[in-house]
């Protein structure tokens, strides 16, 4: 157990324990995919909408394959505009998976980067449709700002591309989110690579990670999925215990006066 105590991390009216998001995509069989769910210990899995079954009730589907306890986070990868995004968004709550969206509007194919202008616009309108959204964004604070205030209840800034596996290149944009993004969660979603990805992101003062390439390509899942669980619990008491601050030259570890002392006197 963690020896400092943390709240749960809360999105809209929904509670998670677990700080660890993950999603199902890129899995070599939905029981893989099902056995790194379980080792996570992940609360909330996302789901893109263009791979679930929405219309033949009888067939298997991926969405049998997460456990009752996980919430279904729908999310609208794939989409390129503003009204895309939204009758994703729509068919996801007709479907009854729920009114939790995890909005994506991309604008580069190669990148799967978000387009800024729509991403906001897209937020304004799902949010006065009563959708709980959380919102794939650039690592921009001053968009990250105007998502909260545009009644987002996560931000969620890349750390890098879409399954790129480069970890968090630009750490500083998770402290100047952090600073300014002070309603809602900040959770780190796209390009975490490994544990220590997910550790560095939690102890900046991400409050959650969302992962998915790398627990699904990795040659064991189940065994990265539980490594990303404990880092992310590792970066959060990191987070919470307070850093010792960066200082520019050395300072021993050991104090000068009392050395002979410390020494039993030899």
């Amino acid at each position: 157990m963690p020896i400092l105590e943390d709240s749960p991390i809360q999105v809209g009216p929904y509670t998670f324990h677990s700080r660890l998001f993950v999603g199902t995509g890129k899995y070599a069989s939905n029981t893989l995919m099902q056995d790194a769910l379980a080792a996570s210990g992940t609360e909330l899995v996302t789901v893109a909408l263009r791979r679930v079954n929405l219309s033949r009730s009888d067939e298997p589907s991926l969405l049998n394959f997460v456990p009752p306890s996980v919430k279904i986070l729908p999310n609208t990868a794939g989409c390129y505009t503003v009204e895309d995004a939204l009758l994703a968004a729509d068919l996801a709550r007709t479907a009854g998976i729920g009114d939790l969206i995890k909005l994506e509007v991309i604008a580069d194919s190669m990148l799967l980067w978000p387009d800024p202008i729509l991403t906001l616009q897209a937020t304004e309108r799902l949010v006065a449709k009563g959708f709980t959204v959380m919102v794939y964004t650039t690592p921009d604070p001053i968009l990250a700002k105007h998502l909260e205030d545009a009644g987002a209840a996560a931000v969620m800034p890349l750390g890098s591309p879409i399954g790129s596996g480069q970890g968090i290149i630009d750490i500083e944009a998770i402290y100047r989110i952090k600073e300014r993004v002070t309603r809602v969660p900040v959770v780190v979603d796209a390009g975490i690579g490994g544990a220590a990805d997910a550790a560095v992101a939690m102890e900046a003062g991400a409050d959650a990670v969302l992962v998915n390439t790398a627990i699904a390509l990795a040659k064991n899942p189940a065994a990265m999925a539980e490594a990303m669980k404990w880092a992310v619990i590792a970066g959060r008491q990191g987070y919470l215990a307070g850093r010792m601050p960066k200082r520019r030259v050395a300072e021993a570890s050991s104090p000068e006066s009392g050395r002979v002392e410390a020494y039993g006197g030899l």
